[in-house]
C-alpha cells in the first residue's frame, strides 16, 4: 500500500484542499503535504483519523504468506518419495481369492 498515494487519492476524492482536510483532522497542512510526498509517513492511528476526516475508512486483511520456496522444495521431495513407494503401473489381473468355492 502506497501510504501517501492513497492519502491524496483519499483527499482529492473528498474534494478537499490540504488545509481543509488538516482542519478537519487536527494537524497541519504541512503535516499532510509531507505524507502525501512521501518525505513522512504517518503512524496507523494518524492515517486512520486522516482518513475518517476524508470521509474513508481503512480495510487491512492479513492473509497466510505462501511457504517459502525451500520448504515448498522439501515438501515437494517428500510427495515424490512417497510416490515411488507405490508401483507405477497395476497388475490389470486382480489376484484376490474367491470366497465361497471349496
Amino acid at each position: 500500500m502506497d501510504t501517501a498515494e492513497t492519502l491524496r487519492q483519499a483527499r482529492l476524492g473528498a474534494r478537499l484542499t490540504l488545509r481543509a482536510l488538516a482542519r478537519r483532522a487536527g494537524t497541519s497542512h504541512a503535516t499532510l503535504a509531507a505524507y502525501e510526498s512521501g518525505r513522512t509517513s504517518p503512524g496507523a492511528a494518524t492515517l486512520v483519523r486522516v482518513l475518517g476526516a476524508a470521509g474513508y475508512d481503512l480495510d487491512v486483511a492479513l492473509r497466510t504468506r505462501p511457504a517459502e520456496p525451500e520448504a515448498r522444495g522439501r515438501e515437494l521431495e517428500a510427495v515424490l518419495d512417497l510416490a515411488e513407494e507405490f508401483p507405477a503401473r497395476h497388475d490389470p489381473v486382480l489376484r484376490a481369492p474367491v470366497f465361497g468355492r471349496s
